[in-house]
């Protein structure tokens, strides 16, 4: 059932980032970009405060490797080629492994990532890219979102765009010394937004095509792996068998290296099989596998050549394991992502936990299955197109169907415990009945965060296959649980990618109520990364809905998140029609805190349109009913736009005590993101009171909480005030030097009118013959986009713009 009402934590839906005065709201997340300075400090200069940039992230050392192979053998003279980057690595910033599957090429990668880490002192960054594995690969996007997080890059701060995400990713390399290892690459356009620019980093690419792109574009040096000669395969199935097995007759030994057609992957499977039965002679072993490259080559045609080898060899070892342990091998196969934990690999084979983990242990001790951590797995490329192969071959396609669909259902009810734990935002728009069972759940915070960063690809993907199998319910459910997760982490690009899935399965259901709320989770999301067109289309749809189906609560909820992308977009009466109805509305509802809600928004607009007495009226009873609530956090809100009716009342010392209040109770509350809002309008207060030196320390607070918190549109304003106040102080040169950082930003963000508004503070702080072109230049496109608006303020500094800058 569709739950209406507010969240267990008493959060309502409203604006994800303040609009034109930077104002914070209820339930806020911030709009995120990526960023190239940080303000690390402020110190007094002179009689001021001085910002200081630098690089942010640096604390941050990732150690991504993982394990190498264990018995690691041969391969001489191309772990030297790689030792001779060490040498000479001037220029070098791409080197690719390519040939053809199982020849070794990420054992050989990872076998010098690990002899080699030492030189690269600022950490290792590692991602299989599933290039060729039967589900889907891991997309640039994913990849970059992944090392951004992994560099230190908060989670607000990643942006949208893959290009963007590339361009910050490139930056925060520029001045380190990391490994890259870019494992199973499929194609150039795969791996070349992850390339990092000029610099102290390398890249090493593991491919089975040869990547010519990267060595034209990027200068890479590609090594093709060949198979081991036979000595090597000999040495490797000696050194892998020496604790179990002796006096193997070498005949036999080379017999079995020329089976396995030396290739590395099938050479390990064998040894292996020969190490777990010590006591059966290698001659045996080799008769059992001829027969079966003998009924394979049946099956194909011509001699057995490398593929045909390491398929011989998995059937070999598949034809080993004992029947419930290779019925679990055929189902993991089919998990929709490329590794899984225990109780996934549990919940998916629907057997009980002590087969399913003999099971497991079998697999991974047979080399069927490769341990990367505690109770977690995952195959081989090959292996898990052998494992998908098998059970097309021997399992029903209901039974398959089946064990996806007990995939799915676990991977939404841990999700759902997941959110109820992590996300800021607790509502959730159905309840799951509480079976006991088939789920994991979480006794802290840290638990579920860890979780979460376990499985995120695997949660995309299990969306994916909800949809794709013939479960559009769970595809919905488990799309409209994680956005509650990917709205705290400010995780956009899945949370649009699979919303737009549970969009569609909604559809396909004919649910009403669930295709509009996942109109409104997508108008929110493109509200909070500034697609405002698109955002107006998702809200009004999501309201459209829930006014057929009598829905008031969500009718307001819809209205009031479209009233603020009107606010961003600075169409200051459309937002105030739209909010006035949303209040309307929510006067014939029995809920207070929405009452509150949308008084604050409406008295907010009427205040950036200069209707101040309105302003006054709606606000004051919001922060009555919010006192009345003890909603600290949301009078803290009020009391801001409060402070700003004040100050553009001429009332500087009211404006001033009641943003100190804000100020107070966000720290009170230990709400950072809100802290720094108050303090922006505490800056603002300290100027109008004509104490310009507080008001550098109270923007310089504000842009650190917002850089650490990747909030780059508020930092910027906390920018745009610092050069303000260094105009009080007459310190031209720093306030035209912030109000250029300050407009850069706006620019990047497509915030069209704080850009204009920023334009004009520059406009005015150029002076002298050698800035007048610039100052001219500013005013012009100050204007030009001003003339979009015809609120007040538009006209106003359109006004000025004509009389001073004509």
């Amino acid at each position: 059932m569709i739950n209406t009402s507010t969240s267990a934590s008493g959060v309502v839906d409203v604006p994800d980032r303040p609009a034109e005065e930077d104002l914070e709201s209820p339930g806020t997340h911030s709009q995120v970009h990526s960023n190239s300075g940080e303000i690390v400090q402020a110190r007094d200069v002179a009689g001021g405060i001085h910002f200081h940039y630098g690089t942010g992230g640096r604390g941050n050392r990732p150690l991504q490797l993982p394990r190498g192979v264990r018995g690691f053998v041969n391969r001489i003279s191309e772990l030297a080629a790689l030792d001779e980057l060490l040498v000479d690595d001037e220029n070098l910033v791409v080197y690719v492994i390519s040939g053809t599957a199982g020849v070794g090429k990420t054992s050989l990668a990872l076998h010098w990532a690990h002899r080699a880490r030492d030189q690269f002192p600022d950490g290792q960054l590692y991602i299989d890219l599933r290039g060729y594995d039967p589900g889907l690969p891991v997309s640039p996007d994913q990849a970059l979102e992944r090392f951004l997080l992994a560099l230190g890059v908060p989670a607000a701060a990643v942006p949208t765009e893959t290009e963007a995400k590339s361009s910050l990713y490139r930056s925060a390399l520029a001045d380190r010394r990391m490994l890259i290892i870019l494992d199973n690459a499929a194609n150039t356009a795969q791996v070349r937004p992850l390339i990092p620019g000029s610099g102290q980093s390398l890249a090493i690419v593991t491919s089975r095509s040869h990547l010519h792109g990267l060595a034209i574009r990027h200068g890479a040096v590609r090594r093709t792996l060949g198979t081991l000669s036979e000595a090597e395969a000999v040495a490797l199935l000696l050194t892998t068998t020496r604790e179990y097995r002796s006096g193997d007759n070498p005949a036999d030994v080379a017999e079995l290296a020329r089976l396995c057609a030396y290739l590395p992957l099938a050479l390990r499977l064998a040894a292996e099989r020969a190490a777990t039965h010590p006591a059966m002679p290698l001659s045996k072993l080799i008769a059992d596998l001829r027969d079966e490259s003998e009924l394979w080559n049946t099956l194909s045609t011509g001699d057995i050549d490398e593929a045909d080898a390491v398929h011989t060899v998995l059937a070999w070892s598949y034809r080993a394991l004992p029947e419930e342990t290779a019925s679990v091998f055929c189902l993991l196969g089919l998990h929709p992502g490329a590794d899984f934990s225990e109780a996934a690999a549990e919940a998916l084979a629907g057997g009980n936990r002590r087969q399913v983990r003999t099971a497991l242990d079998q697999l991974a001790g047979a080399c069927l299955l490769e341990r990367t951590g505690y109770a977690r797995y995952r195959f081989h490329d090959l292996l898990r197109a052998y494992s998908v192969d098998c059970a097309q071959s021997r399992i029903s396609q209901d039974e398959q169907l089946a064990a996806v669909e007990r995939v799915c259902d676990w991977y939404l009810r841990t999700a759902y415990h997941c959110a109820l734990t992590l996300a800021h935002d607790t509502t959730l728009l159905f309840e799951l009945p509480d079976t006991g069972s088939g789920s994991s759940r979480f006794s802290s915070h840290d638990e579920a965060a860890r979780w979460y960063t376990e499985e995120k690809l695997n949660l995309e993907a299990a969306v994916r296959a909800a949809a794709g199998t013939g479960q559009p319910r769970t595809a919905w459910r488990l799309a409209a649980v994680l956005e509650r997760i990917y709205a705290t982490y400010n995780h956009f690009s899945d949370w649009r990618s699979t919303s737009r899935i549970g969009l569609d399965c909604a559809r396909e259901l004919g649910l009403r109520a669930e295709e509009a709320a996942m109109h409104d989770s997508l108008g929110r999301l493109c509200r909070m990364t500034m697609r405002l067109d698109e955002a107006v289309a998702h809200h009004a749809a999501a309201v459209a809905t829930y006014r057929e189906l009598g829905d008031l609560a969500n009718v307001v909820k819809g209205l009031n998140g479209l009233g603020w992308v009107q606010l961003f977009r600075h169409r200051l009466r459309e937002a105030r029609v739209t909010f006035s109805e949303a209040l309307a509305v929510a006067g014939e509802l029995d809920d207070r805190e929405w009452l509150a809600t949308v008084l604050y928004s409406l008295g907010y607009t009427c205040a950036q349109l200069g209707v101040l007495d309105e302003a006054d009226a709606h606000l004051t009873r919001s922060l009555d009913v919010f006192r009345d609530l003890g909603s600290r956090l949301y009078e803290s809100m009020v009391l801001t736009a409060i402070s700003y009716v004040a100050r553009e009342r001429g009332d500087a010392g009211m404006s001033l005590t009641v943003a100190v209040e804000a100020v107070s109770i966000s720290r009170e509350m230990s709400n950072r993101l809100w802290e720094a809002t108050a303090l922006l309008y505490l800056g603002k207060a300290q100027r109008a009171a004509g104490q310009p030196g507080s008001a550098l320390v109270s923007y310089q607070a504000a842009a650190v909480i917002c850089r650490q918190n990747g909030d780059r549109s508020r930092e910027a304003m906390a920018v745009e005030g610092a050069g303000l106040a260094y105009g009080d102080l007459g310190r031209d040169e720093d306030a035209v030097d912030f109000h250029r950082r300050a407009a850069a930003t706006h620019r990047q963000l497509g915030d069209r009118w704080k850009l204009a508004k920023n334009l004009v503070n520059l406009a005015r702080e150029l002076s002298g013959p050698q800035a007048e072109h610039e100052a001219r230049r500013c005013a012009r496109e100050a204007f030009e986009i001003l003339s979009e608006f015809d609120d007040a303020k538009s006209v106003a500094l359109r006004t000025w713009l004509r009389e001073n800058r004509a």
